[in-house]
């Protein structure tokens, strides 16, 4: 759907922890800069953890190809990973993703939240605000959460499973 919301889950080759250093989260950092310059899209929520990423994306209003701009950020990575050290020619990505077109208010609150609650889910922190890879923190300057959010599974997500 032209200039739709979508939610997306993205997962690394074998669940490999590609993403458990800076570097690489820096590296998807600018591949999706780098791809928004030619292929324009906004990041409404995002978080990379350590073997897959969840995010939401607006795309422009007379544009629906997030496939071939996930095509893209997919290719820089994976370039300039394989090429990194300790990149041994391992695949980096697993070669589909899940895609959900958001439906409405309530829709995007429920995947706002879920987009911000999976470090929690995961294990790797008690709260949203520790997980240093996250537009968590901008939300909560933006007024949309409260600092001390998450420290429970919010009860809109607690069945919701995209991983």
């Amino acid at each position: 759907m032209p200039g739709g919301c979508y939610f997306f889950t993205v997962v690394c080759w074998s669940r490999r922890p590609v993403f458990n250093t800076p570097e690489p989260v820096d590296l998807l950092r600018k591949a999706m800069r780098t791809v928004k310059q030619s292929r324009p899209f906004d990041i409404e929520a995002m978080v990379v953890l350590p073997d897959h990423l969840h995010c939401i994306w607006r795309l422009p209003e007379t544009d629906d190809d997030f496939s071939g701009r996930w095509r893209e950020i997919k290719k820089y990575l994976t370039r300039r990973l394989t090429r990194h050290p300790g990149g041994n020619g391992t695949p980096v990505w697993q070669p589909r993703f899940w895609e959900h077109s958001i439906r409405d208010d309530e829709d995007m609150q429920r995947h706002m939240d879920y987009v911000h609650y999976n470090p929690v889910k995961h294990g790797l922190v008690s709260a949203p605000v520790d997980w240093p890879y996250s537009s968590f923190h901008a939300a909560v300057r933006r007024g949309l959460y409260s600092r001390d959010w998450g420290s429970a599974c919010p009860e809109a997500i607690r069945l919701m499973d995209f991983e």
